[in-house]
């Protein structure tokens, strides 16, 4: 079986910002997860603008995907239907941009897994038929 997950931008700027809160939590997670990780453009600007405090936070970020650290799924404009989709199914919570890519990215590649911060995850479904199962939350609450 395989142990692939797609991730959010909380985990990414928790593990480059040591002033978060999850900070310590990301970065002996991260350590101890054994698989591929999966994300978007979008994801990666979303971090990148929160890293934005200092150009080094932002360049290591980018140093450590160009190192291998995660795999971009590169979306094409045949997927921006089910993006606007999403994001209109989940206007209430809301769901931004970037977290609709990786709902897509879990639709296209068949991924349940996800690692996040944010418990948007636990209400957003895969296709309309499966929830994810946050890898991230569940190791915290083990």
């Amino acid at each position: 079986m395989r142990n692939i997950a797609i991730i959010d931008a909380g985990p990414f700027i928790a593990l480059f910002d040591r002033s978060d809160k999850y900070h310590l939590k990301v970065r002996s997670f991260l350590e101890g997860f054994h698989g591929q990780l999966v994300t978007s453009w979008a994801v990666i600007t979303e971090v990148t603008h929160m890293l934005d405090f200092h150009v080094h936070a932002q360049t290591d970020f980018l140093t450590w995907i160009q190192e291998g650290g995660v795999t971009i799924f590169d979306l094409g404009t045949g997927q921006g239907g089910r993006i606007i989709q999403l994001m209109e199914k989940y206007a209430d919570l809301p769901m931004d941009l970037a977290d609709a890519t990786l709902v897509v990215i879990a639709e296209v590649m068949n991924i349940e897994k996800v690692i996040s911060i944010d418990r948007d995850f636990s209400l957003y479904k895969i296709e309309g038929r499966k929830y994810f199962k946050n890898l991230f939350f569940n190791n915290l609450l083990a």
